[in-house]
């Protein structure tokens, strides 16, 4: 008897245990931290997801991993936890900033990093000018380094945190 009433509890105990992970929330953050040379200021302007002041893309400085994704894209979803990790270690050792595109509100990109657990600055490319800059299709990660030069840009879905540190060590020299 005693014996079954331990095997029920334990049933019971282990079937209200949460087995899946508990996803980090997300956080829309400001722009300002982002590096820009402040003497650029012709090329392809950006706003803020939070609303503050956006920058020109061809201002931004490195070290920098550019990551260009949509709420609406399947590949960035994929991709978010891979970022999310890699951001809790490279955190104040090269920067992490996203662009959305092809969005048809901010509020896409607002819910999209609260619910993925970005905590990183991300713009907001309101009139899809871009496309061009960036090339169609995300997502897209760029390596920018100290200089504004675009080191490598890896087109298509970042499978693992050790590719976003092989390559930020690769094309940015930082090590992570």
């Amino acid at each position: 008897m005693k014996r079954s009433l331990l095997i029920v509890a334990a049933l019971l105990l282990t079937g209200c245990a949460n087995t899946e992970p508990v996803a980090q929330k997300g956080e829309v953050t400001s722009c300002a931290s982002v590096v820009t040379d402040k003497s650029v200021t012709q090329g392809i302007a950006v706003e803020c997801v939070d609303g503050s002041a956006g920058s020109v893309i061809q201002s931004l400085r490195g070290p920098m991993v550019l990551n260009v994704w949509g709420s609406w894209c399947t590949s960035c979803l994929d991709e978010m936890p891979e970022f999310v990790s890699f951001y809790s270690k490279a955190k104040g050792k090269v920067q992490l900033v996203g662009v959305a595109v092809e969005e048809s509100s901010p509020v896409n990109s607002q819910k999209f990093i609260e619910k993925h657990g970005m905590t990183w600055p991300n713009y907001y490319d309101r009139d899809n000018k871009t496309r061009g800059y960036f090339g169609m299709g995300v997502p897209v990660t760029w390596f920018i380094d100290a200089a504004g030069q675009v080191k490598y840009k890896k087109i298509g879905v970042i499978k693992s945190e050790a590719e976003l540190i092989y390559l930020t060590q690769k094309y940015l020299g930082v090590k992570i």
